[in-house]
């Protein structure tokens, strides 16, 4: 790996292995190029660290990003069972999110609710915002050793119920949004394949539950990390204001979004908190640098997004699709 060797690698953060940094030692280099003839270094470094940052190369814009990801992971994959506002930039490069810049997205890693997910996901930033909108990161192998023994073991036996309403409004996504279509058939068929159980509702919106492992092993390096959607789906979660004015306008049972234990009992307030506590522990945040790139093992590192000031521009990338059942 000669141009790192000749470039600078180190972190960001005195005693914070995440991410690990890589910087040219010369001007213009192109990512693509060198990410290509650096290949396996690369996925053995993201495998130790879960996320490494590209920074001071010449990405090329959207289409050198591309093409980065494309000497990497090969072709990116589709964003469906939607989580998220996103707009196709091109092909298959997605603005970050597009929620507010007011709101805040807590860690999570991409898709965990889902039946399939990426093992990677690309992110770069083409304008850094004057004010915040940092993307922090977590080690989820670290999140899972910080969790107690019983409260894995209790989701290891319960597993995880995520329950959503897919409808048009101020909140949520509608289900034509989540699945990418607007023949409910299709959507119906999509859901049976993924495990997903849906009642429609008096308002043609439907109701759609999931139950999926809390814990996950990772493919590659055998290592078991906390991998879920409970925190960042969990009302609690919210800050209050938000949180208030959604159980006014809604029943429980018909808030965008929520969290239970595989068998909707409720999960208890202690249990939510020790869990964001553990991120908490974990967090690292940095600031974005135009131009910069960042590669994530989508199944070792969480992301979010801090709410920012000014305009901001990241585009994001997912590869290589990993489902529940290659994992068993």
């Amino acid at each position: 790996m000669d141009q790192v060797n000749r470039g600078k690698v180190d972190y960001l953060q005195s005693g914070k292995s995440l991410p690990f940094v890589i910087q040219p030692n010369v001007a213009h280099l192109d990512l693509a190029q060198w990410a290509k003839a650096n290949r396996s270094r690369l996925q053995t470094l993201l495998l130790k660290h879960g996320g490494i940052l590209f920074r001071n190369f010449s990405p090329d814009g959207v289409v050198g990003f591309e093409k980065f990801i494309q000497a990497i992971s090969g072709e990116p994959m589709d964003y469906q069972d939607r989580a998220a506002p996103r707009r196709a930039v091109k092909n298959k490069i997605y603005t970050a999110t597009d929620y507010p810049p007011s709101h805040n997205i807590y860690l999570h890693n991409e898709s965990s609710f889902a039946y399939k997910w990426p093992l990677k996901i690309y992110f770069y930033c083409m304008t850094a915002s004057e004010q915040g909108g940092e993307t922090p990161l977590a080690d989820v192998r670290n999140v899972f050793e910080r969790i107690s023994v019983t409260t894995r073991e209790t989701f290891e036996q319960k597993k995880v119920m995520y329950v959503r309403n897919l409808e048009k409004g101020l909140f949520g996504l509608p289900w034509q949004t989540v699945f990418q279509t607007e023949d409910k058939a299709v959507m119906e068929h999509y859901c049976r394949e993924a495990g997903i159980q849906i009642d429609w509702k008096a308002s043609d919106t439907p109701r759609t539950r999931q139950v999926r492992p809390a814990i996950a092993r990772h493919p590659q390096t055998k290592e078991q990390v906390w991998f879920n959607h409970i925190a960042v789906m969990h009302i609690s979660t919210l800050k209050k204001e938000l949180r208030d004015t959604l159980l006014e306008m809604f029943k429980e049972e018909d808030l965008p979004t929520n969290v239970y234990y595989g068998d909707h009992s409720p999960i208890k307030n202690s249990i939510l908190d020790e869990i964001r506590n553990a991120y908490q522990m974990e967090t690292v945040v940095f600031r974005w640098q135009d131009g910069d790139v960042l590669m994530l093992d989508n199944m070792l590192t969480a992301h979010g997004r801090r709410p920012f000031v000014g305009s901001r521009k990241v585009v994001v990338g997912m590869t290589e699709p990993v489902g529940w059942g290659d994992l068993e």
